[in-house]
C-alpha cells in the first residue's frame, strides 16, 4: 500500500531533525497503538539523510548491543571497538560521533529497555545531557505501549522526564484518508463498503493494507477476511491488550466484554460482571491505557454522574462484540459460522459505528468546537424520547447548533419525532442559538 496522510506528522519531523542537525541533538517520542504505522512514518521522514535504525527487541542486552554495533558500522561506517556490552556505553559511542556528523538514531520499541535493564534510561540521561548541546544527533523513540512510554518520558521521577524536545501520538487515518484509499482501491465502492473499513480497522493503517491486499473492497469479503482460519486479526487483541495489562487483565478483559455488549454505565458494567467494584478499574481503562472514554450529555458540567462509556478504538470494539462474544467458535474451528454469526449482525452494529463515523467527520471539519450526544435519565434510565445522537456547537460566532439523528436508511427516520426531541433539548439548552436539524444516513458519508 502507498504511503498515505501524515503530511503533518512529517513537517512536525523535519522540523526537528533540521534544528538537531543545524543547532544541536534534539529528542523525539513518537508513541501509538500496535499497527498504527510508526516505524513507515519514521523511516519516511528520514529519507535521504544519515539515519542508524535500532529494534530493541526482547532479548539479552550483551547480544543487543552486538547487533547494533554492527548495524552501527553499516549505517554510519563508524567504527564500534567490539566487545561493547553495556548499551550505555554504545549510546555514548554513538553521541560522540555526532559532534563529526549529523544523523537520526532512531530507537524502535524504545519501551523495552524496561525489562531488558531499566537502568539504561538513567544512564542514557546522563550521556544525553552531556552530549546534547555539542552534537547533531536527531534521536526518535518509539514505543507501541503506551502506559510504558507514558512513564518513562512523563512522570517527573523518571530519569528522562523533560529531555523530550517534540512529542507525537500517532492517530488512526480521518474518514476522508479512507475514503481515498477505498476509491483507489476499488472506485466503485458503496457506502456501506466504507463504513465497514472504518467499523472493522477503525483506520489503524497496517489492518487496511491486509484487507486491500486480499482484495477485500466489500462488506461480505472484509468480515470473511477477519473472520477466516488463520486470520492475524483473530487474536490481534490478545497481543494488543496483554501488551499493556501484561497478567493481570481477566477483569479488564470482562469490563470491555460488557462494553462491547451495550453495558455503557459503570451499574451495568458492574452487574455484568458479577457485582465487582469497577469505578477504580474504569479510571485505569480511561487515564493510565486510554482504551475507554467517558461520554457525558454535552454542556454536562465534569462532575455529573450521568455517564456512559464506550471503547475507544474501533477494532477492540468489534474483536470483542464478535471474536472475544464467539471465541467457542474460534475454539472448534468453525469460521464460516463466525462469519455467518457478523453478517447478520452487522446490520446492527454498523448502525451504532455511523454515529461514531459522523463524530469523526465534524472533528475533522474542525467547525465545531464541542461534539457530543444528549440524553437524560430517569431514576438512572435512559429517557428516550429526548435523546439526539449528535449535537455539534459551532466554534465561529454566531453560534449555531447541529442536531442529528443517525440512521443506516433514510426510511427509518420519523421527522415528527425528532422534531419533539430538539425541541425539547433546544427549550433546555439552546434556546438563544440557531438550530439546524438533520438526519444523517449512508448517503451523507
Amino acid at each position: 500500500m502507498k504511503f498515505y496522510n501524515r503530511e503533518e506528522e512529517l513537517g512536525q519531523l523535519a522540523r526537528t531533525r533540521d534544528a538537531a542537525f543545524g543547532d544541536h541533538s534534539r529528542m523525539t517520542v513518537l508513541t501509538g497503538r500496535r499497527r498504527i504505522g510508526k516505524t513507515t512514518l519514521i523511516l519516511r521522514s528520514c529519507e535521504g539523510t544519515s539515519t542508524l535504525y535500532l529494534f530493541v527487541r526482547r532479548s539479552n542486552e550483551a547480544e543487543l548491543c552486538a547487533q547494533f554495533s554492527e548495524a552501527a558500522t553499516r549505517a554510519l561506517g563508524t567504527y564500534i571497538p567490539p566487545g561493547i556490552i553495556s548499551f550505555v556505553s554504545l549510546f555514548e559511542l554513538l553521541m560522540a560521533e555526532g559532534r563529526h556528523r549529523a544523523f537520526n538514531l532512531v530507537m524502535d520499541e524504545f519501551q523495552e529497555f524496561f525489562n531488558i535493564n531499566p537502568s539504561v534510561y538513567s544512564g542514557m540521561q546522563d550521556v544525553w545531557d552531556r552530549y546534547k548541546d555539542t552534537t547533531h544527533v536527531n534521536l526518535i523513540a518509539t514505543g507501541s505501549v503506551y502506559t510504558l512510554m507514558h512513564k518513562i518520558f512523563m512522570e517527573y521521577k523518571e530519569p528522562l522526564y523533560g529531555r523530550v524536545d517534540s512529542l507525537i501520538k500517532l492517530k488512526p487515518f480521518t474518514t476522508s484518508t479512507l475514503k481515498q484509499i477505498l476509491s483507489d482501491y476499488h472506485p466503485s465502492y458503496s457506502n456501506d463498503d466504507l463504513l465497514a473499513l472504518y467499523t472493522i480497522t477503525g483506520g489503524v493503517p497496517k489492518y487496511i493494507e491486509i484487507l486491500m491486499g486480499k482484495k477485500c473492497f466489500t462488506v461480505r469479503k472484509m468480515i470473511d477476511a477477519v473472520t477466516e482460519e488463520n486470520s492475524i486479526f483473530i487474536e490481534e487483541g490478545n497481543i494488543l491488550l496483554i501488551q499493556e495489562f501484561g497478567k493481570k487483565y481477566g477483569n479488564y478483559y470482562a469490563i470491555l466484554a460488557a462494553i462491547a455488549s451495550g453495558k455503557n454505565t459503570a451499574s451495568e458494567i458492574s452487574a455484568s460482571i458479577g457485582h465487582i467494584g469497577v469505578g477504580g478499574l474504569l479510571q485505569r481503562l480511561e487515564e493510565d491505557y486510554e482504551i475507554v472514554a467517558k461520554r457525558r450529555p454535552i454542556l454536562s458540567k465534569e462532575g455529573t454522574q450521568n455517564v456512559r462509556y464506550e471503547i475507544v478504538d474501533n477494532f477492540l470494539r468489534f474483536w470483542f462484540r464478535y471474536i472475544v462474544k464467539h471465541q467457542d467458535y474460534v475454539q472448534a474451528g468453525l469460521y464460516r459460522q463466525l462469519a455467518d454469526i457478523v453478517k447478520a449482525d452487522y446490520p446492527t452494529y454498523s448502525g451504532m459505528a455511523l454515529e461514531r463515523y459522523f463524530r469523526d467527520k465534524l472533528r475533522e471539519q474542525q467547525t465545531y468546537k464541542n461534539i457530543g450526544s444528549w440524553w437524560e435519565t430517569s431514576k438512572g434510565k435512559a429517557v428516550e424520547q429526548n435523546d439526539i445522537d449528535i449535537v455539534a456547537i459551532s466554534a465561529e460566532a454566531p453560534h449555531h447548533v447541529l442536531m442529528a439523528e443517525v440512521k443506516r436508511q433514510r426510511k427509518n427516520f420519523k421527522p415528527e419525532l425528532f422534531q419533539r426531541k430538539v425541541k425539547a433539548v433546544r427549550d433546555k439548552l439552546f434556546s438563544a442559538d440557531e438550530i439546524v436539524a438533520r438526519c444523517l444516513t449512508l448517503e451523507e458519508m
